[in-house]
């Protein structure tokens, strides 16, 4: 970066957000945090990774919700960063179905006003998170960032589509450097609570039946949450754009899928737990996701290392910590 290090992170008190604040405060960055700490899962989780964020003396917080395109907009004068990094969303396939107008708000107005604010900024470079779903149920595996994504399953998915759309338009006419970044099944410790992995452990450590959907017949290419920050930063100072507009996508994925029962069967060894489990089916959850990373690998250099037995026995570890299991 050419100007002041100073980056404003956006969903600093969520899972990736949190460890890229850390990552880039731990870096001598100055670092403003946004969240708007909504109930979507448990504020303490969030409280909790905020709160070890805010012992670095050079991050700051603001709590704000992005559709406040005014106070939004004070926040970029009175900070004037020169690096967005933009990591709020409302996350979550099957919430989609419950509360729909959470994903407009959130994914798709808050990140138009934050589009209208970076056009009147000294900003230089915008990197965003867009994620796996946007590949839809296709059945041409490993996903690459060239194959179509005009078949979203869910209405999240077709929220992060529109994002890589009005960014991609946004940096064509204002001809600022951004990057959108596809993150493939993020986990690791203090992750998201909504998520299978984490579910699956809290009810198979405490005895309770888990829901397996469609028969337990997909599987994800979990990523550990190391490693997404690694590629984060990889994205954060490339330069080498390929077209004639400063726009990139990038998968960020392990190029390893595991199965529905190889997650639980894992979970089961670690407790010494038999899962107990009723089937359900749904047309939301994609089959499989599976991240072809080459374009990654030779643009970015990135390269995920973390196996995901060395991952889940990280996460699980912390998890046990976390829930006082003996």
């Amino acid at each position: 970066m050419r100007g002041k290090n100073k980056i404003l992170i956006t969903g600093a008190a969520g899972f990736i957000g949190s460890f890229a604040s850390k990552y880039y405060s731990n870096l001598g960055y100055e670092v403003m945090g946004i969240d708007s700490l909504n109930s979507y899962y448990n504020v303490d989780l969030k409280n909790s990774r905020l709160n070890e964020i805010l012992e670095l003396t050079n991050f700051t917080f603001n709590q704000l919700d992005m559709i406040q395109l005014d106070k939004l907009g004070e926040v970029f004068n009175s900070f004037k960063p020169n690096l967005v990094l933009h990591l709020a969303a409302q996350a979550g396939v099957r919430h989609s179905l419950v509360d729909p107008n959470s994903y407009l708000e959130s994914n798709i107005i808050s990140f138009y006003n934050l589009l209208e604010c970076l056009k009147n900024s000294s900003v230089e470079k915008f990197v965003f998170a867009s994620s796996s779903s946007v590949y839809g149920n296709s059945m041409d595996v490993p996903y690459a960032e060239s194959d179509k994504t005009n078949s979203p399953v869910s209405l999240y998915a077709a929220s992060k589509k529109s994002n890589e759309v009005l960014a991609h338009s946004f940096a064509f006419n204002n001809n600022i450097p951004t990057i959108g970044l596809r993150f493939f099944t993020v986990y690791g410790p203090k992750g998201r609570p909504d998520m299978a992995y984490f579910k699956f452990a809290d009810l198979i450590s405490s005895r309770k039946k888990i829901i397996v959907y469609n028969k337990g017949e997909m599987s994800r290419d979990m990523t550990y949450i190391d490693d997404i920050i690694h590629g984060l930063s990889k994205a954060v100072s490339f330069e080498n754009f390929t077209n004639d507009i400063p726009f990139e996508i990038f998968n960020l994925g392990n190029n390893s899928p595991v199965s529905t029962w190889e997650l639980v069967r894992y979970i089961e060894k670690y407790f010494n737990t038999k899962a107990d489990y009723s089937f359900e089916d749904s047309s939301i959850e994609v089959k499989e996701t599976w991240a072809n990373i080459n374009k990654s690998k030779k643009l970015l250099e990135f390269n995920p290392i973390t196996t995901f037995s060395d991952g889940m026995d990280n996460f699980l570890d912390w998890f046990t910590e976390y829930k006082n299991i003996n």
